[in-house]
């Protein structure tokens, strides 16, 4: 079985739509939109990235059709969930970032943070 340390660290593309799927079934668009607020726009995904990254997590086993659903705009898409092994890349992914925060923390490279992570 795979463990975190087995999965590589993932791109930011893969990361986000992990991370926007974490809260639940969404279809491309709405990983999009998800993309853009968690990055404050920083992060704005075309067409072709989006779903390129999808067809690769779809084939890697992070994510797994969710079937088609007709939307509230009443348009048929299709929607993604993790599977449990995207569920353990994010969490992997994660506490990397936890653990490079820590690190930043301890050798003093965050000037005014005030918030203490505890694990």
């Amino acid at each position: 079985m795979e463990t975190e340390e087995d999965v590589t660290p993932l791109t930011p593309a893969v990361f986000y739509i992990l991370f926007s799927l974490a809260t639940g079934e969404k279809h491309g668009y709405e990983i999009m939109k998800q993309v853009r607020q968690d990055t404050q726009g920083k992060i704005t995904m075309g067409n072709g990235t989006l779903y390129g990254s999808i067809k690769r997590m779809l084939a890697d086993g992070f994510i797994e059709d969710a079937g088609e659903q007709i939307d509230p705009d009443k348009e048929r898409r299709k929607y993604y969930r993790l599977t449990e092994r995207g569920k353990q890349a994010l969490g992997a992914e994660m506490q990397r970032y936890v653990e490079t925060v820590l690190l930043m923390q301890k050798r003093r490279l965050i000037p005014g943070l005030s918030v203490q992570v505890n694990l």
